[in-house]
């Protein structure tokens, strides 16, 4: 008890129990970028690293933030997000035959990435005030129905099929868990079932089409379309149970693997790790989101817990859908690996998730035990 005496109260609550592992996760990821830059710290592993503890403190801020702070931030952050998804269009900066990022000189922002933990913070707003008997009406659904297809139409139009599909994950896990009808989402999903023929042949680009072929059979094109999946696989199966060794990966060093350092990072670092790498990493995600979850059970009202709810969400499906994607299990989409792939907007993302879900931890604590 003695070292707690010399420990700042603001420091001793935070929960190091997740933020230490993260951190280790995050020197993990900057060795693996290192590596693939060819054993050097720029431009990759040390500008990976300097984020993550300055993203951290804006994590440790936000978690300092009162509830009523949030609620009264939903919809203006939502407002100002889908008017820095316009902007994007008019003059947002082109890379990769997508038109997602806007300059700002220190930085380069990519305004759809916010939009993820945005969509859930406006929808559990939405939720919390609307009374409890009109979970089964139109108005339950039509106006989240509006706050989604607004965004995720403006990021389709980048085109950006991944963070659209991520926005949507986001705002649908939010209506179930708020308590919509089931056969809502029953009938939702036999819906799409019938549209996604009509999407994949009319509203598709042409790149995304053969990125579903490619998915369904990767080898019919081993040399183009089919590449990333193909390269990424063997990068990961050439590893086998303690990797060829750190700096030994001929995939990312020979450039045989793609965006070795963002979308195929877990490929990369599977190659030179092994599969002990890779349940390394997997044990970090799940102790992650593992608290978030405990985190959103205790949560005092229903705003927290479906805020909590939510973020833990868009953290899962950015795990859940990289790491499908590089083992060929789902079409590549561009979804980065959270803490591993080099990227400034997705690291500040899951940074904003990662504080949001401990200012419900502190709300929990701090309302009185009788209220709980």
């Amino acid at each position: 008890m003695m070292p707690r005496l010399f420990v700042p109260q603001a420091l001793a609550r935070q929960p190091w129990q997740v933020i230490v592992p993260l951190t280790l996760l995050t020197l993990f990821g900057g060795t693996v970028l290192y590596s693939a830059a060819g054993g050097r710290l720029q431009p990759w592993a040390a500008l990976h690293v300097i984020r993550f503890f300055g993203f951290l403190v804006m994590a440790m801020l936000l978690a300092r933030v009162p509830q009523p702070w949030f609620k009264r931030a939903a919809l203006p952050g939502y407002g100002l997000l889908c008017g820095l998804l316009v902007l994007v269009e008019l003059i947002g900066r082109i890379g990769g035959g997508s038109q997602r990022w806007l300059n700002l000189g220190f930085m380069t922002l990519q305004p759809s990435e916010l939009m993820k933990p945005a969509i859930v913070l406006v929808l559990a707003w939405f939720y919390a005030m609307l009374p409890l008997n009109e979970l089964r009406g139109a108005r339950a659904i039509v106006p989240p129905l509006v706050l989604l297809a607004i965004p995720a139409a403006l990021v389709m139009l980048q085109p950006d099929l991944g963070t659209a599909l991520a926005i949507s994950f986001g705002a649908l896990v939010m209506m179930f868990l708020a308590g919509l009808p089931l056969w809502l989402f029953i009938g939702g999903g036999a819906a799409a079932a019938i549209a996604a023929p009509v999407m994949f042949f009319f509203v598709l680009h042409d790149y995304q089409r053969k990125r579903v072929l490619v998915f369904l059979d990767p080898e019919s094109d081993p040399l183009g379309s089919g590449y990333h999946i193909t390269q990424s696989k063997i990068a990961i199966g050439s590893g086998g149970i303690l990797g060829k060794g750190f700096g030994n990966g001929s995939q990312s060093h020979l450039d045989y693997l793609p965006e070795a350092h963002t979308d195929f990072v877990f490929a990369t670092m599977a190659e030179e790790w092994g599969m002990l790498g890779g349940l390394f990493v997997l044990t970090v995600f799940a102790i992650v989101l593992g608290w978030g979850l405990k985190v959103a059970l205790r949560a005092p009202d229903r705003f927290s817990r479906l805020l909590a709810a939510g973020m833990v969400t868009t953290i899962f499906f950015y795990v859940c859908i990289n790491m499908m994607m590089v083992m060929g299990l789902a079409p590549v989409v561009g979804i980065p690996l959270p803490f591993l792939s080099h990227g400034g907007s997705s690291m500040m993302t899951n940074m904003i998730c990662i504080g949001t879900i401990m200012a419900v931890d502190r709300w929990a604590r701090l309302r009185p035990p009788g209220l709980r």
